[in-house]
């Protein structure tokens, strides 16, 4: 792989990056006004406190989109994709 490929692959993973971030920030944006606007119509129509559901699921989710976005893989560890990658690439058999 030469110098300007190189470049190129770190440019590509880079904005890659950078739209993840993003597209967790937004999450996170529809996140923080849709929730209090559930709990606002949960507390003035029942006693069940139903948005609390929602609230849980999409934290969940939140959480872990922002774990993927920032570089955090709990299960696969740090590069693995790259490092699986690397092995399929040199694999004669694939």
């Amino acid at each position: 792989m030469n110098y300007l490929e190189n470049n190129e692959s770190k440019y590509r993973r880079a904005k890659e990056r950078i739209e993840a971030i993003k597209g967790f920030y937004m999450n996170l944006l529809a996140y923080c006004i849709v929730i209090p606007f559930l709990a606002f119509i949960n507390y003035n129509t029942t006693n069940f406190p139903w948005a609390v559901f929602p609230a849980l699921g999409w934290g969940l989710g939140l959480a872990g989109h922002g774990l993927g976005a920032f570089g955090y893989h709990p299960i696969f560890g740090k590069n693995w994709e790259q490092r699986k990658m690397n092995e399929l690439m040199n694999d004669n058999n694939f």
